[in-house]
């Protein structure tokens, strides 16, 4: 029997990037985007670069929602009808309502139906879903794929560097002084996602500093183990500070993989909303 993989948009996976890989496997189901009176499909009908536009355009932050239990009920009615059996990855159920959403439309089938919860969000989440391809593509069961992604995804390390605190202050999350204090003295913050929640691990004092510092998280955590997905992203409408990092780390990479086949994508909704632009971030298996 064949697995279907059941995603969100939070993974930052989009029709195109489906289609680019040619893979009929999975589905991503997307989570909604609110700016004012007008609300979008995540990467349906509001791609990552207009969600950038419309962000820094305005002064309020929008509003994300997570996937309906409607939805996932649908697609794995779909997938089931079609003889398929199911594993659902989803966003860390501690930053959404949405690995709820997936549990809640579960119930209402017997059996061939599985859920992950990721613990992560965007490069973290689509490493995890990429894996899970790969093990559909070796021909492992459902079972055996979420009993993989379960064990595979505590050995997932996450680490970002945002370009500005004003997003932050914005969403209320720092206070405007802060905010205020970080611009003037270039504060770049580092970040990670430890079980399932985003935590900060430092401050750096300009680009050069930080991009350091996601190289020390990559060394502290052991490197990266190249025999499985990798991910690197950016947050906005162009990539120059992330492709300065990855030139910066070039030992990183050298005798593993050509600079140019490192796999680059964009920062959707879910956490573009927060990080705003300019943002960087890597996802990998820890060795």
């Amino acid at each position: 029997m064949t697995v279907r993989i059941i995603t969100d948009s939070a993974s930052d996976i989009t029709a195109a990037d489906i289609a680019a890989a040619g893979n009929p496997a999975l589905t991503v189901l997307p989570l909604s985007v609110t700016f004012g009176d007008k609300t979008y499909a995540d990467g349906v009908d509001l791609t990552h670069r207009r969600f950038y536009e419309l962000l820094v355009e305005g002064d309020d932050l929008p509003m994300t929602g997570q996937v309906n239990p409607y939805a996932f009920e649908q697609a794995i009615s779909s997938a089931r009808e079609a003889g398929e059996e199911v594993v659902v990855i989803t966003l860390s159920g501690k930053l959404s309502g949405t690995n709820a959403s997936a549990m809640t439309a579960t119930a209402a089938f017997e059996g061939g139906v599985y859920v992950v919860d990721s613990k992560s969000v965007t490069v973290g989440e689509r490493i995890l879903v990429d894996y899970a391809l790969r093990l559909v593509g070796e021909g492992l069961g459902a079972a055996d794929i979420a009993c993989a992604l379960e064990q595979a995804r505590e050995d997932i390390h996450v680490v970002g560097l945002l370009d500005t605190l004003e997003f932050l202050r914005r969403g209320g999350r720092i206070p405007a002084s802060a905010a205020a204090l970080g611009k003037l003295l270039s504060i770049k913050p580092v970040i990670t996602i430890t079980d399932g929640v985003v935590e900060l691990l430092g401050k750096a004092r300009g680009s050069k500093n930080g991009r350091n510092l996601l190289t020390q998280q990559v060394e502290a955590a052991g490197g990266i183990d190249f025999s499985m997905p990798i991910e690197l992203a950016y947050a906005g409408l162009d990539d120059a500070l992330l492709r300065k990092y990855v030139e910066d780390s070039r030992h990183i990479w050298e005798g593993h993989v050509a600079l140019d086949d490192l796999p680059v994508h964009t920062v959707g909704a879910t956490i573009g909303t927060h990080v705003g632009p300019g943002a960087i971030a890597l996802a990998f298996f820890k060795q």
